[in-house]
């Protein structure tokens, strides 16, 4: 659970240099969404199935924030969702890995 915190917390911190958030919403959904897709391609187990799932959970409320945005703050909130979201299929991807 540890190394989730640390990745979704990295995330925010590169998203925090980022300037151009309102613009990048659909690239940080579309990878986060590949990710999620090679996660499940791969062996799904009990140990990456929750993770995968939180992924998919992160990436609907992205598109919400992106689709429903009216300031710079909901897109940066759209940003940080997927990029979360990303991070969750990563470490799924990860652990299917020997």
């Amino acid at each position: 659970m540890r190394s989730f915190v640390a990745l979704a917390l990295s995330g925010a911190l590169v998203l925090a240099g980022t300037p151009t958030w309102a613009f990048n919403c659909p690239v940080a959904i579309k990878q986060a969404e590949d990710l999620i897709k090679k996660a499940e391609a791969g062996k799904v187990s009990p140990e990456t199935k929750p993770l995968i799932d939180e992924a998919k959970k992160l990436v609907a409320e992205a598109k919400a924030h992106h689709e429903n945005a009216k300031t710079k703050r909901d897109h940066g909130d759209s940003i940080r969702k997927a990029k979360t979201a990303a991070a969750f299929a990563e470490e799924a991807i990860t652990l299917q890995n020997p």
